[in-house]
C-alpha cells in the first residue's frame, strides 16, 4: 500500500516538474526581452538595441516550426516558437515607433522599394511585416516541395537552430561600433546566458536533435562573449564613435 502511494506521489511530482519546465521553455525565451521592451519605452532611445537581433530570431523560429513538419519535436519547443515570433513583431513595433518619433529623415524608406542599402531599416511596421510574409510564404514553397529529402529537413533543422545561436552577433557586433554597452539591457543579456544555459541543458536532457544541442552551446559562447564587452568597456571606457547614419538599433535577448 505504501509503494502504491509513494509511487502516485512521484507520478504527481514528475508531472509538476515537467509542467514547470515546459513551462519555462515556452515563455522564458521572451522574459529577457521585457527590461529591454521597458527601457526603450522609458528613455524613447532604441539606439543601444539591434533591431536585426529581431531578424535573427523570426527567422531562426520560422524556420523551426517548419523544420517539425520533417522531424518531430517536443511541443513546447514549438509553442516557445510561435511565442518568440509574436513577441519580436512587438519589439520591431515599439523600435520603429521610437525610431520615427525621434528620427530627423522624415523621407519613407519602404520594403517595396528592394533597395538594399536599406534592409530592415524601413520607416514602418507593416514594411517589416511584409517582408516577414513575403520570407515565410517562400519557405512554406520551398519546404513543400523538398520536404521528401532527408538532407533538405537536416539541413533545415540546422539552419534554423544555427540561426538563432548567431542571436547574440549584431548585439555584440553594434556594441563593437559604438565602443559601448550602453543602451543596452544587462539584465536582458544575463538572462539571455541563464535561458541559453537551461534550454541546452533541456535540448540534453530529452535528446532533442543534435543540431539544437550543438547550436545551443555556440549561443551560450556569444552570451559570454557580450557579458565581456559589458565587463570591459566599463573598466576601459572608449572613445564615442559617431554614427551619421543609424544602421543598427534596438537588440533584445
Amino acid at each position: 500500500m505504501d509503494e502504491v502511494i509513494m509511487d502516485q506521489i512521484m507520478y504527481v511530482a514528475h508531472q509538476a516538474v515537467s509542467w514547470i519546465v515546459s513551462v519555462a521553455i515556452i515563455f522564458g525565451g521572451v522574459v529577457p526581452y521585457i527590461p529591454q521592451y521597458r527601457d526603450i519605452r522609458r528613455t524613447q532611445n532604441a539606439e543601444g538595441f539591434s533591431t536585426y537581433v529581431c531578424l535573427v530570431l523570426l527567422v531562426a523560429n520560422i524556420l523551426r516550426i517548419l523544420f517539425r513538419f520533417g522531424r518531430y519535436f517536443e511541443t513546447p519547443l514549438l509553442w516557445q516558437s510561435i511565442i518568440m515570433i509574436i513577441t519580436m513583431l512587438i519589439m520591431l513595433n515599439l523600435c520603429t515607433s521610437v525610431r520615427m518619433a525621434t528620427e530627423l529623415n522624415t523621407k519613407r524608406r519602404s520594403f517595396t522599394d528592394f533597395d538594399w542599402n536599406y534592409f530592415w531599416s524601413w520607416s514602418h511596421f507593416v514594411d517589416y511585416l511584409q517582408c516577414v510574409l513575403v520570407f515565410t510564404v517562400l519557405a512554406v514553397y520551398v519546404t513543400y516541395l523538398l520536404l521528401d529529402s532527408v538532407l533538405f529537413v537536416e539541413s533545415l533543422g540546422f539552419l534554423a537552430v544555427f540561426t538563432e545561436a548567431m542571436l547574440g552577433t549584431p548585439q555584440l557586433y553594434c556594441n563593437y561600433q559604438n565602443k559601448s554597452t550602453e543602451g543596452m539591457s544587462i539584465k536582458m543579456v544575463l538572462m539571455w546566458t541563464s535561458g541559453d544555459t537551461f534550454k541546452t541543458g533541456y535540448f540534453l536532457l530529452t535528446q532533442a536533435p543534435e543540431q539544437f544541442w550543438i547550436c545551443g552551446l555556440l549561443q551560450v559562447c556569444v552570451d559570454f562573449a557580450i557579458l565581456f564587452q559589458v565587463y570591459y568597456y566599463s573598466c576601459f571606457p572608449q572613445k564615442p564613435v559617431s554614427h551619421t547614419t543609424h544602421t543598427t538599433s534596438a537588440k533584445a535577448l
